[in-house]
């Protein structure tokens, strides 16, 4: 009770803000205070939605996620679970009489239900290794849940059993034999991820998925990487059986029976296929798929499978645009999917059989959907620079969209933030490269502002038109910056022809792409000032910024922020975990002649570095492991530089932590100020 009349008096504060007082500029508490609205599920019956809300206490240094209900009109609106444990994952049961959902409220995380109109919570399994993810068979009665268990293990119990073994071994030492021992954040201690299903009301589980490989996959896969045919009889699953994963992206989807038995490969690319939905029917198999081996950011084309003669079409060989995901129709030969297209997202919709998808929503970030079951409308996941995601319906027939959630409507009403405004010009090989901008809060054409140019990762990445968390561009804009970030060579969104320049190109066009993109900004709009002008990137966005450092001999560029970046490639290949990407990116390994890691490398031009530099890294980042920063700073250091090193024992590469980002961003913003002065 104490805890809601607390949030109905924040509530009410925030209200009289919006509706008497000025508005601000946004600042980190109203940004990371900001309810995230995630994982949307619709009821059998289409007459409500089960959500997730996520928020986070700066000062108690930790975040929550509760689970919510909105009726399909947005009329009606209820919190469904207050536990001060995270719940997560919420699926309605086939005959929508319960909820379960994901919870470590009682020890490790494990299934539990709940009535949504009434009614505590229970407990549903005790798997021994904790539940990762969970689906509802089709007659509601097993649940199919993904676990981490040791390859030898028969069961979750048995690896349980093996685990508490090994725990009473006082040592800490890892005797590790092969590729790959880890990855992104965390070590994989000899276990693999499998999919079971266990009895909704009790019993052994059932192994599904082979003990030697990774179901769902280490990387590269889908929010949907196993799923059960509508008649419940099977388990379509996504996994990778080459003998060295860290080496390959060829992720290929299998058909095993519910008991896990005649296991059978559904796909034989060598490239990446992932995400498979049956159709309503069961005849069709729709999946996501990539051509080419080894490479991660190939086209994503939507596909299908049928099940009854092994026939593959490719639904979108006439989209130069990877497809996001998707969602199947009733009537068995309708698709809806979405695609990233120059900085937002387009919603198509096509057939089997049909020429070309027909599009049907363009100029939206999409970060969802779902299909109601009267087929009239889809469920939408959207937000914008100016709005993290929100719900919306999208009417089918009547082409409109409607917001059914206000999550933080109220805080949003109190802030002063300007749109996205987009700009083209003419970049590298003559082509037409995307700048988006957003201007700072209050803004005066007649004034003088400094720029900041942020950078993206990836490099196979994008900014967009959205909400970011971490590199938030209105966060970035509030101190009184004008903030622009170039979509170039490399970047998705743009077909796939401009996505491939990148590669074996790290710091040529795509480098061209920002001085040019940086120079044209301070030609055309004359509230910009020269003479202030950073830049700061994250990932390949701090490879960038490393190679920015070592090439900015006409001092376009007065202060620098490199954020988990690459700085020597040759360590970078011999401690970074998926080794598929240096392979393709820098053609070949190290050693072999014709790669190009010295021809990309930063390290090699230390010798020019004069630009102030602020670098950022986390300890626990495997992708890009740390010692990248620490060398990075040390050459800096060395060479008399005036740079600033902010370094977590406790992220990886992200920092989510709410007093680290508090610090991250009040690190960031005063070593630009002391360059910038805005």
């Amino acid at each position: 009770m104490r805890k809601c009349l607390v949030h109905m008096g924040l509530m009410l504060m925030l209200l009289v803000t919006s509706l008497f007082a000025e508005k601000r500029p946004l600042a980190f508490e109203d940004m990371f205070e900001m309810g995230r609205v995630g994982d949307p599920q619709i009821s059998p019956d289409g007459n409500w939605i089960v959500y997730s809300i996520t928020r986070y206490s700066v000062e108690e240094n930790s975040g929550n996620s509760d689970i919510y209900l909105v009726s399909a009109d947005g009329k009606t609106q209820k919190r469904l679970t207050t536990f001060p444990k995270t719940d997560t994952h919420a699926r309605w049961s086939p005959d929508g009489k319960m909820i379960a959902f994901i919870s470590s409220r009682d020890g490790s995380a494990q299934i539990y239900g709940i009535d949504p109109f009434g009614g505590e919570a229970r407990q549903l399994t005790s798997v021994a290794t904790g539940v990762n993810d969970f689906s509802w068979s089709p007659d509601g009665k097993h649940f199919a849940v993904v676990t981490d268990m040791y390859p030898e293990a028969a069961t979750p119990a048995e690896s349980a059993k093996m685990a508490a073994a090994k725990a009473e071994d006082k040592s800490t030492g890892r005797v590790i034999d092969a590729l790959l021992y880890r990855h992104w954040n965390s070590w994989k201690e000899g276990k693999n991820s499998r999919v079971v299903t266990v009895p909704v009301n009790g019993g052994a589980a059932v192994s599904i998925t082979p003990g030697n490989t990774d179901s769902p996959p280490i990387s590269l896969g889908s929010g949907h990487d196993y799923t059960w045919s509508p008649d419940g009889s099977q388990i379509c699953f996504v996994q990778n059986t080459d003998p060295m994963v860290a080496v390959s992206t060829n992720n290929d989807l299998w058909l095993a029976d519910r008991n896990g038995e005649n296991h059978r490969q559904v796909t034989t690319n060598r490239g990446n296929d992932n995400g498979p939905r049956f159709s309503p029917n069961g005849k069709y198999i729709a999946y996501l798929s990539m051509a080419r081996e080894g490479f991660e950011a190939d086209q994503q084309n939507l596909m299908v499978y049928n099940t009854e003669n092994g026939e593959v079409k490719n639904l979108t060989t006439a989209l130069d645009r990877s497809v996001s995901d998707f969602v199947w129709a009733s009537d068995n030969k309708t698709i809806y999917f979405y695609v990233a297209n120059e900085g937002r997202s387009s919603l198509y919709r096509t057939k089997i059989g049909q020429r070309a998808p027909r599009l049907i929503l363009d100029k939206k970030y999409i970060g969802g959907l779902a299909l109601y079951p009267d087929g009239k409308s889809l469920l939408l996941k959207i937000q914008s620079a100016t709005m993290p995601y929100e719900l919306f319906n999208f009417d089918l027939k009547k082409s409109t969209l409607t917001q059914i959630t206000f999550t933080n409507q109220l805080r949003l009403n109190a802030l002063e933030m300007n749109p996205v405004e987009d700009y083209w010009f003419v970049g590298a090989f003559g082509d037409s490269v995307h700048l988006l901008m957003i201007k700072p809060p209050n803004f005066d054409p007649s004034k003088k502002y400094p720029m900041i140019h942020l950078i993206h990762g990836g490099p196979q990445g994008a900014f967009s038109d959205d909400f970011h968390f971490r590199w938030n561009s209105e966060l970035f804009a509030a101190p009184g910056y004008v903030v622009i970030m170039v979509n170039f060579h490399g970047s998705r969104g743009y077909g796939q022809k401009f996505c491939d320049a990148v590669s074996k190109d790290w710091g040529g066009a795509p480098f061209q792409d920002i001085r040019i993109g940086t120079q044209w900004a301070l030609d055309n709009f004359d509230f910009i000032d020269r003479e202030r002008v950073g830049a700061a990137g994250a990932s390949y966005g701090g490879f960038m910024i490393n190679w920015i450092a070592g090439h900015n001999n006409d001092k376009l560029f007065k202060v620098l922020v490199s954020h988990d970046g690459v700085y020597e490639q040759v360590s970078m290949f011999g401690a970074t975990e998926e080794l598929w990407f240096p392979m393709w990116e820098f053609n070949g390994k190290p050693w072999e002649e014709g790669s190009v890691y010295q021809v990309w490398n930063p390290a090699n031009y230390a010798d020019h570095f004069d630009t102030p530099m602020l670098v950022i890294h986390g300890e626990h980042d495997y992708r890009v492991p740390y010692t990248q920063g620490l060398q990075l700073f040390t050459a800096l250091q060395v060479k008399g530089v005036d740079s600033r090193l902010l370094f977590f024992p406790d992220e990886d590469h992200f920092v989510r932590k709410p007093q680290n980002a508090r610090l991250w961003w009040k690190t960031v913003h005063g070593w630009l100020a002391k360059y910038l002065n805005p």
